[in-house]
């Protein structure tokens, strides 16, 4: 049984920072690549960032591109969104995923949910203005 438990989340004002984490156990971590999503309410669940299996490339939404960083340590199974110059459109639940096909270093990849086979629970990111 693969788990993913994200943590870090919060509240912020606007211009701060923030960074969630996700521990990921039951499986090869290092064999998955990964991503982050978010969902505001009433909202549909849009991608945020992806990390190749071996964090070789990254990938970002235009939305969050120059503010956030994805990284990942595979030797602790843990994949990080740092988050800065938080906005008010910010607020969202943070989810993390994990995709045992994700091997091709291909942005649009990265974005389709359709390829993540496992997922976090969520944490929430609050951002106020």
């Amino acid at each position: 049984q693969v788990q993913l438990v994200e943590s870090g989340g919060g509240l912020a004002q606007a211009g701060g920072s923030l960074r969630v984490s996700c521990a990921v156990s039951g499986g090869t971590f290092s064999s998955y690549g990964m991503g982050w999503f978010r969902q505001a309410p009433g909202k549909e669940r849009e991608f945020v960032a992806g990390i190749r299996k071996s964090g070789s490339s990254t990938y970002y939404a235009d939305s969050v591109k120059g503010r956030f960083t994805i990284s990942r340590d595979n030797a602790k199974n843990t994949v990080s969104l740092q988050m800065n110059t938080l906005k008010p459109e910010d607020t969202a639940t943070y989810y993390c995923a994990a995709s045992r096909s994700l091997s091709v270093d291909y942005s649009r990849a990265y974005s389709a949910e359709r390829l993540y086979d496992y997922w976090g629970q969520g944490t929430q990111v609050t951002v106020s203005s």
